[in-house]
């Protein structure tokens, strides 16, 4: 149960991190939340609860691709934002971000490349 804990705070310490920074400079808040940090986060533990090793490259693996089609919310939700509010632009990136990931999922079936 300790291990759970200190998982949930180290994670949440870094999320609370980023916003912070977020809050001090848009560019280093942005250049800290586009680092990896939640996924490294992941794979540190799943290296520490010793999962396998090809567990944790599958992790890695999808993890890009799953990347990919959420790019195009971060273009549409400053354009969006002035227009929708914020709680309009947040459901609208949703929304785009399904539609992209779905189309994309399709576009990599013919490679063999199954994300859902």
């Amino acid at each position: 149960m300790t291990w759970l804990i200190t998982k949930y705070l180290v994670t949440a310490a870094v999320v609370v991190l980023v916003s912070e920074f977020a809050k001090r400079s848009d560019r280093l808040g942005g250049f800290i939340a586009a680092l990896p940090l939640v996924t490294l986060l992941a794979l540190i533990w799943l290296h520490v609860e010793r999962q396998p090793a090809e567990k944790i490259a599958r992790h890695a693996w999808y993890t890009f691709w799953y990347v990919v089609p959420t790019l195009p919310m971060f273009l549409a939700f400053p354009f969006l934002l002035p227009r929708l509010g914020f709680w309009g632009t947040l459901g609208a990136s949703v929304l785009i971000t399904v539609a992209c990931f779905a189309l994309f999922a399709w576009a990599l079936r013919p490679f063999g490349i199954e994300l859902i």
